[in-house]
């Protein structure tokens, strides 16, 4: 069962924590900031299907780590192409730089025999767990 996933993203807000920083401070509009990327993980016998939200980001652009039990996802979002130069920017709040996720599973992973896809900016890994290992019989002198 995954009741025991346990996701840290420091970059995470509350409603209320977001309402107080609005409150106290006047909007930036002209800084945009990274807004994380956004994971749905489900667990099966075989393994774990993790979907995540990357648009913007092209496919050469993500890199996928597995760790034994961790897997870290990030990527490199681009400016798709620079203003004109008689162009004003009135607003910029789209975000262009590196995102990171990264989170622990209950269970070791098969890095070799996991898998992944990117189609229309959703990031999608089968990762399969590791067969428990065998346990040994002790002989007694």
């Amino acid at each position: 069962m995954l009741t025991s996933l346990q996701l840290y993203d420091p970059f995470a807000e509350t409603a209320v924590e977001s309402l107080l920083r609005s409150c106290c401070r006047p909007d930036r509009g002209d800084r945009a900031s990274p807004r994380g990327i956004r994971v749905d993980v489900s667990e099966s016998d075989r393994g774990y299907l993790v979907r995540a939200e990357l648009p913007g980001v092209k496919k050469d652009e993500i890199d996928v780590a597995i760790e034994g039990d961790q897997v870290t996802i990030s990527a490199e979002v681009k400016r798709a192409e620079a203003p004109a130069a008689d162009a004003r920017v009135l607003r910029s709040e789209r975000y262009y730089g590196s995102v990171y996720r990264s989170f622990t599973l209950p269970a070791e992973l098969d890095e070799t025999a996991s898998q992944a896809k990117f189609e229309n900016g959703i990031l999608e890994l089968e990762l399969v767990k590791k067969p428990a290992a065998a346990g040994r019989k002790l002989t007694i002198q």
